[in-house]
């Protein structure tokens, strides 16, 4: 499949995120937003939470239909991944995920498949960075790369992972037959 059109929809406070060579990235890290639209996404983004004035965001957001939104640059640091965020580009799929619940430990459930066009998507841009950025050796999952558990929202005893995605519904298979990077742990 051809590389839909990335639509250039930069956050507000892009230029106050570090910049970097690209010859730093070697890592795709994969993340799904947890949220029901990519609007709620986009507000989330958005938020400044950093005395830099920045925020938590990926640089692309694929929609459940394949479109393809750039909110940060390649060239720019993005907040996305505890300790990989210099040497990594985000990729966020539109899911659900386990909102509005994400640490409660009863709805830890990660069950929206994620659909054909999306995923098609997705492949299309990691073949596209890959040719693109050649120092890219890797792809992982937030998941992978993220392994916090915190208390439990409804029951501090209980422990439950800080992140999850991009979750069990993910086809790892299929993306790992698509694209020319091994999945990295």
């Amino acid at each position: 499949m051809p590389l839909p059109a990335i639509h250039r929809h930069p956050l507000p406070y892009v230029d106050a995120l570090e910049r970097r060579a690209t010859a730093q990235i070697d890592t795709v890290v994969i993340h799904c937003t947890e949220l029901p639209d990519l609007a709620t996404a986009r507000a989330f983004g958005e938020r400044v939470l950093y005395p830099s004035g920045t925020g938590n965001s990926g640089h692309y957001y694929i929609d459940r239909d394949g479109r393809i939104e750039e909110y940060v640059p390649t060239e720019r640091i993005a907040h996305h991944v505890h300790g990989w965020n210099a040497r990594s580009i985000g990729i966020e799929l539109v899911n659900i995920g386990r909102y509005p619940d994400w640490l409660d430990s009863r709805h830890q459930a990660m069950d929206e498949a994620y659909p054909e066009a999306q995923i098609a998507a997705l492949v299309a841009l990691v073949n596209t960075l890959h040719a693109r950025i050649p120092s890219l050796i890797q792809i992982a999952g937030h998941e992978d790369l993220d392994t916090t558990e915190v208390p439990a929202s409804d029951d501090p005893t209980q422990r439950v992972p800080r992140k999850r995605d991009p979750g069990s519904c993910f086809p790892w298979e299929v993306v790992l037959q698509s694209v020319p990077l091994p999945r990295t742990a």
